[in-house]
C-alpha cells in the first residue's frame, strides 16, 4: 500500500499557517487516493532522538566501516529507527515554517539524525556523495511571517527553501512539489495570500 507521511516542523498547533495548509493538502490527497495510507510525525512529540557525542561518534564509526559499540551502538539504533520511519513512506509531506531566515532547529535535528551513511547517502572517495532515497516524492509547504520575495533586506532573507530543497536532492529525492505562503503576517494582503496558498495546496495534493 502506498503511504504518505506528513512530517511537521511547527510547534504552533491550530495557530500554525503551515499546519493549516498541510491539513488541507492531506484532506484532498485522501479524497483523491482513498486506498493510500497516511501517517503523521510531529517532530515536537518527543520521539526524535538527540544527536550528540555518542551519535556523532557512531556515525563516524560507520563511515569508517567500524561497528559502533556501547553508547554509540544505542545511538546508532535510535538514528536507524528514525530513518526507518522516514524510509517506510513512499511520499513525504513536510510542513516547514521559517525561523530566523532558516528552518526550525527541530527539522535540522531530524536531518542530522537520519542523514547517515548507507541509509540516506552513500559516499565514494572519487565520485563523492550519492543520495539513496531515490524513487520517493516530496511535497514541502514553506511559510514565513515577514519574509517575502522582493520585499527587500529589511524583511529578511531566505535560507529556508534553498537549504531544505538542497537536502532533499542530496538525499536522492528529486521529485519535489512546493507550496508557499509568505509573507503571512505584517502585510495587508495576508488574507488574499492565504486563499491563494490554500488553492495551491489543493491543486498540489491532487497532482501528488
Amino acid at each position: 500500500m502506498t503511504t504518505l507521511l506528513h512530517i511537521s516542523a511547527s510547534p504552533r498547533g491550530a495557530r500554525s499557517e503551515s499546519l493549516a495548509l498541510a491539513s488541507r493538502f492531506l484532506e484532498v490527497y485522501s479524497e483523491q487516493n482513498p486506498t493510500h495510507a497516511t501517517a503523521e510525525w510531529d517532530l515536537w512529540d518527543g520521539t526524535l532522538p538527540a544527536f550528540g557525542p555518542a551519535a556523532a561518534g557512531a556515525k563516524m564509526d560507520v563511515f569508517a566501516g567500524v561497528e559502533p559499540t556501547g553508547a554509540g551502538a544505542a545511538a546508532w539504533a535510535a538514528a536507524r529507527a528514525a530513518f526507518d520511519r522516514l524510509a517506510a513512506a513512499d511520499k513525504v509531506l513536510f510542513s516547514v515554517p521559517m525561523w530566523n531566515a532558516g528552518v526550525p532547529y527541530i527539522l535540522k535535528q531530524f536531518i542530522d539524525v537520519v542523514s547517515q551513511p548507507g541509509l540516506v547517502f552513500g559516499f565514494d572517495p572519487a565520485a563523492g556523495y550519492s543520495g539513496l532515497l531515490t524513487g520517493r516524492k516530496a511535497a514541502v509547504i514553506y511559510t514565513s511571517a515577514v519574509y517575502g520575495e522582493g520585499r527587500g533586506p529589511a524583511f529578511g532573507a531566505d535560507f529556508q527553501r534553498p537549504y531544505f530543497d538542497d537536502w532533499l536532492r542530496w538525499a536522492g529525492i528529486t521529485d519535489i512539489t512546493t507550496v508557499e505562503f509568505r509573507p503571512n503576517l505584517a502585510t495587508p494582503d495576508a488574507d488574499a495570500g492565504r486563499v491563494l496558498a490554500t488553492a495551491d495546496a489543493i491543486e498540489a495534493a491532487k497532482r501528488f
